[in-house]
C-alpha cells in the first residue's frame, strides 16, 4: 500500500489508478470493513487524525481531482466521508504534516518508479527536484526527515 504524499499530478496512469485503489482499501481499514492491513505503516498518519475517515476522504477527493482533469471516471459515491468542494482545500483546517524529508523520499521512489514503467513520464518531470514538487492538498510540507512510518528500500 502507497499513499503518496505527492501531488497525484505526477503519478502515471498505473500509478494513479493504484493510489486510487490503495486508498479505497486504507478507507475500508479505517472504517473496520475487513481484516487485513490493519497495522499498515501507511495507515498512521490517518489513524492518527481526529476523524481519520475525512482524513482519507479528502485524500480520496484530491485523486478523484486528478483523475477528473484527466478523464477518468472515479466514482466519488465509493469515498465514506468526500470533500465535497474542491474550494474548500483552501480553508481546510485538517491538513496533514508531512515531513519534506519524507516528500524527498517518495519524489526519488517515485522517479524510480516512472524510469521503468513511463519513461516519457519520468521525462516529464525530471526537471523538478523534490523542493520542487507539490504534495497532495490533503498535505503541508514541515520540516524533517523520513518519517518514522515509512519502510524505506531502493527505487525499482
Amino acid at each position: 500500500m502507497r499513499l503518496w504524499s505527492l501531488h497525484p499530478r505526477y503519478l502515471d496512469r498505473p500509478g494513479l489508478t493504484a493510489a486510487w485503489r490503495e486508498a479505497l482499501l486504507a478507507q475500508a481499514v479505517l472504517a473496520g470493513r475487513t481484516r487485513g492491513y490493519t497495522q499498515h505503516p501507511q495507515l498512521a498518519r490517518f489513524r492518527d487524525r481526529e476523524d481519520p475517515l475525512a482524513s482519507v476522504g479528502a485524500f480520496l477527493t484530491g485523486v478523484r481531482e486528478e483523475a477528473t482533469a484527466r478523464g477518468y471516471r472515479f466514482d466519488l459515491a465509493r469515498v465514506d466521508r468526500p470533500l465535497v468542494d474542491a474550494l474548500a482545500w483552501a480553508d481546510w483546517a485538517g491538513r496533514v504534516a508531512v515531513p519534506a524529508g519524507q516528500v524527498a523520499y517518495e519524489w526519488d521512489h517515485l522517479m524510480g518508479k516512472l524510469r521503468s514503467r513511463s519513461p516519457e513520464t519520468a521525462e516529464a518531470w525530471a526537471g523538478l527536484s523534490a523542493a520542487d514538487v507539490e504534495v497532495h492538498p490533503l498535505f503541508a510540507v514541515v520540516p524533517g526527515p523520513v518519517a518514522w512510518w515509512e519502510r524505506p528500500h531502493p527505487a525499482p
